[in-house]
């Protein structure tokens, strides 16, 4: 049996204990032992660039003293991804990176709902980066931090969010742009009746069959 590490970028338990929720469903029908863990020299949340660049670190260290077989990135900004990618030969899937792949294969035009602007305009410098901008159909803000988004249930403000995506930018695939959002993912997919994508799902899912599929690459 081979080990996924799921890294939770910042310090947040609770984001922690809702990606382990959310992933159950991907260890069903998986053989692989999955692991969550956060980061605790990390900030509470990650909502700015200053805290994708302070985490980066934090990242490399939990790589570097880990055995896993895998490793996934599970914060939406996909924080020092090439870094760690050039720092390991194991895989390193990001749940961003994922989600869209994801997206790309489920419909034409994808809505993602966002913590805040800071976030937005983030996930469009990588859309961009990644050739991905051109099947954006929206971003939308919660307006939220991660400890509000933690603190209590949004439903409401995601789905209503979700259906602006949906009804006025033409989004016909929704990713919930937040590790902590996944609880949500089926109610809302079963009240837009249109594709909703968690990103943790998608990111353990993709490293999954990597490693079933044995993909890898050698040391330049």
């Amino acid at each position: 049996m081979s080990e996924i590490l799921v890294i939770n970028p910042n310090s947040s338990v609770s984001v922690t204990r809702s990606m382990e929720t959310c992933l159950g469903i991907v260890r069903d029908a998986s053989c692989h032992d999955i692991r969550c863990t956060e980061l605790q020299k990390s900030p509470p949340g990650i909502e700015t660039d200053a805290h994708v660049a302070a985490v980066i670190p934090n990242i490399l260290e939990a790589v570097a003293i880990s055995d896993a077989d895998a490793f996934v990135l599970s914060c939406f900004s996909d924080p020092g991804i090439a870094a760690v990618r050039k720092a390991t030969t194991r895989p390193v899937i990001g749940i961003a990176e994922a989600a869209y792949l994801a997206a790309l294969g489920l419909g034409q035009n994808f809505g993602i709902v966002s913590l805040g602007q800071s976030s937005i305009d983030r996930h469009l410098r990588y859309l961009k980066a990644l050739g991905f901008d051109g099947r954006l159909a929206g971003d939308r803000s919660i307006d939220m931090t991660v400890v509000e988004l933690m603190a209590g249930d949004v439903v409401e403000t995601v789905a209503r969010t979700a259906r602006l995506l949906r009804d006025e930018d033409g989004a016909d695939v929704v990713i919930l742009g937040c590790a902590g959002l996944g609880g949500y993912r089926q109610a809302m997919q079963d009240a837009l009746r249109i594709p909703v994508i968690d990103p943790v799902q998608a990111g353990v899912a993709l490293a999954c069959t990597t490693l079933d599929l044995r993909y890898a690459r050698q040391a330049s």
